[in-house]
């Protein structure tokens, strides 16, 4: 997954009126000069960012196998389609004061996205910019997985959201909060297909926005 790398001869040639002389036997050093010289060759390509796009959005698509195309149309017409959660992924919804306060920010996307990349490693975070809420996917198992964790969260607007519910989902492209027009978008992109939040970081997050909000109970 590196780019392709050109391999070609390299012909290294003297002309001479003579031929060359013939090394001696047991001789060190010496260089068949009439033989072609190889290039090393690269590693293999990496795929561009427009192919790791493309195989997150047919992931994606892969959650709702029949309903592909009204999905791709949404996402062409309003940025933004549903799907549901439990089957690929799961997504633990996030209030957005929780994620402000483990943050130390007033509401700035400049400042959240990164500390939301830094925090859950990379993986892949929604934010609905309408109702100031955030949408972490996680494995599909989570909310089977972490059921005492999800019922001590659900007071501070918690949620784990699995099978029987849908989420709206930002078009892979759409990932800055200043695109006009748009309700959501991806807060933190999802790097390649299937690559999802720990539920741990996860936990670790609400941890430490419970902490610095001064909201009384273990989480």
């Amino acid at each position: 997954m590196a780019n392709a790398a050109e391999e070609r001869d390299v012909h290294e040639t003297t002309q001479t009126d003579t031929a060359p002389p013939t090394p001696a036997v047991g001789a060190v050093g010496t260089t068949d000069t009439s033989r072609p010289v190889l290039r090393a060759v690269e590693p293999a390509a990496v795929h561009s960012s427009a192919e790791r796009r493309l195989a997150v959005e047919q992931w994606l698509l892969s959650s709702v196998p029949g309903g592909r195309d009204r999905a791709r149309m949404e996402w062409q017409e309003h940025a933004v389609t549903m799907l549901p959660p439990g089957t690929l992924f799961s997504a633990v919804r996030l209030p957005g004061d929780l994620v402000l306060a483990a943050a130390c920010s007033s509401w700035n996307p400049e400042v959240i996205d990164p500390f939301l990349d830094e925090t859950l490693e990379g993986g892949p975070v929604i934010c609905d910019l309408h109702q100031r809420r955030y949408y972490v996917l996680v494995p599909a198992s989570m909310p089977a997985t972490w059921t005492q964790a999800a019922e001590e969260w659900r007071p501070l607007g918690v949620e784990c959201l699995g099978r029987g519910t849908i989420i709206g989902v930002p078009r892979v492209d759409v990932t800055e909060s200043t695109v006009q027009g748009i309700e959501s978008y991806w807060s933190v992109p999802m790097s390649s297909a299937a690559m999802l939040c720990s539920p741990l970081h996860v936990a670790r997050l609400i941890a430490a926005g419970v902490q610095r909000l001064g909201i009384g109970g273990e989480v």
